[in-house]
């Protein structure tokens, strides 16, 4: 990860995309959200969704996952160039998380954050803390999730 001082609002952080299926909307929802438009195809067409949907939370993890391998990608690339890495965390939770739209059997979601504010922490001063608004994207370009979210990030030098 960058240094908190090599990181500017308006950058922006592409994750990658993630296609659900239906054995993998069933597989999560049967382990954490068994609601039967999550686990039936007969019960979600009589649903108001119409049709097999996923877990709200199983667009939030897919986030989750995609963030952090593209973290760990960052920093292996980071390290084979020589560059030291900043740490980052622990994440301060979420706010203002919207599920937007549903996302159906053969959807595949993009996701990105973008850093939206920045400001030194008062409590870490060897951190400073990093805000951004993580979204997912369907492949008709229309948004299906959308959270906040604050987390600390090592300044350049600082010693904790």
């Amino acid at each position: 990860m960058k240094f908190f001082e090599d990181i500017r609002v308006g950058d922006v952080f592409e994750y990658g995309r993630y296609t659900f299926t239906a054995d993998n909307i069933k597989t999560f929802a049967v382990r954490f959200d068994p609601q039967p438009f999550h686990v039936d195809e007969a019960a979600a067409e009589r649903s108001h969704f119409g049709a097999l949907c996923a877990s709200g939370w199983h667009t939030a993890l897919a986030w989750m996952r995609l963030m952090v391998d593209y973290r760990r990608r960052m920093g292996e690339a980071m390290l084979a160039r020589g560059e030291p890495i900043a740490g980052i965390g622990p994440a301060l939770g979420f706010r203002e998380l919207k599920w937007l739209k549903p996302v159906y059997v053969g959807d595949t979601v993009e996701y990105k954050s973008e850093v939206i504010e920045m400001r030194l922490s008062n409590s870490r001063p060897h951190a400073g803390l990093m805000t951004f608004r993580s979204t997912g994207v369907n492949q008709n370009g229309e948004p299906v999730i959308s959270l906040v979210s604050t987390t600390f990030v090592e300044r350049r030098g600082a010693k904790p």
